[in-house]
């Protein structure tokens, strides 16, 4: 994992054991998303190419993702 991954990854490990509301946490999920979507150039729409080129990104950005309690309500 690159340094940079590894710092996003510490953002969102910082998020969750925090002891903000679910709510807060959601939205600053959300920010993470958006700011990942920036710096690694994340598709909008699905290319199975640049996922299998940037795996790791990919790992990241699910489990962030699947971490949202908005959608599971």
């Amino acid at each position: 994992m690159s340094s940079k991954l590894h710092f996003y990854n510490q953002i969102y490990e910082n998020i969750m054991f925090s002891d903000e509301s679910p709510d807060e946490k959601d939205r600053q999920l959300a920010r993470l998303m958006s700011e990942l979507e920036r710096e690694y150039k994340i598709p909008i729409i699905r290319n199975y190419d640049w996922e299998k080129q940037n795996r790791a990104v990919v790992a990241l950005y699910r489990k962030i993702s699947m971490s949202r309690t908005l959608l599971s309500d």
